[in-house]
């Protein structure tokens, strides 16, 4: 099963503010759609209650500590492996980490894909994207996107494949 992170960063790895987006970008949130649609996607419970419900035609799996936790709709784990676990086990065959910060943090030494949306923009964000060991990665397709009507920012798209063992 590939592990992939999926996230939008600005320029100063920015990804969050106050719980949410710190940008909307219209063709960022289509490729998303796009990209994850048919996979579990792995994520916070913070970021799940950023985004209020689960997404359609996706398998969301919420990571807390709180074992109360429960949300209709969706599937609960108490770590990153059980939640990359369940995955699995329901055949999935490429599982999409969402975030938020703590969890991408986690997630970076089982990924092997990350698809970065790179929006160019300095935002004030208070949740960063994990840095990363950049000789560990190829850079592959590449994109650069100019805000269009729906896009606060100009914003680059570029998937990244691990070279390196974790």
């Amino acid at each position: 099963m590939i592990v992939s992170l999926i996230a939008a960063m600005d320029e100063k790895r920015g990804i969050g503010l106050r719980g949410s987006l710190p940008w909307h970008l219209s063709s960022d949130l289509k490729r998303f759609k796009s990209l994850t649609t048919g996979h579990h996607i792995v994520m916070g419970r913070k970021t799940y209650q950023s985004l209020g419900r689960p997404l359609p035609g996706r398998t969301t799996v919420i990571i807390s500590r709180n074992n109360e936790y429960d949300v209709d709709g969706c599937l609960v784990a108490h770590s990153l492996e059980e939640a990359l676990d369940i995955a699995k086990r329901n055949g999935e065959d490429e599982v999409f980490v969402i975030g938020g910060g703590e969890i991408f943090d986690q997630a970076v030494p089982f990924a092997s894909r990350l698809y970065l949306t790179t929006v160019h923009a300095i935002t004030g964000a208070d949740v960063f994207f994990p840095k990363l060991r950049l000789e560990d990665w190829q850079r592959g397709a590449s994109q650069f996107v100019p805000a269009g009507p729906k896009d606060d920012f100009d914003h680059t798209f570029t998937i990244l494949t691990r070279t390196r063992a974790r």
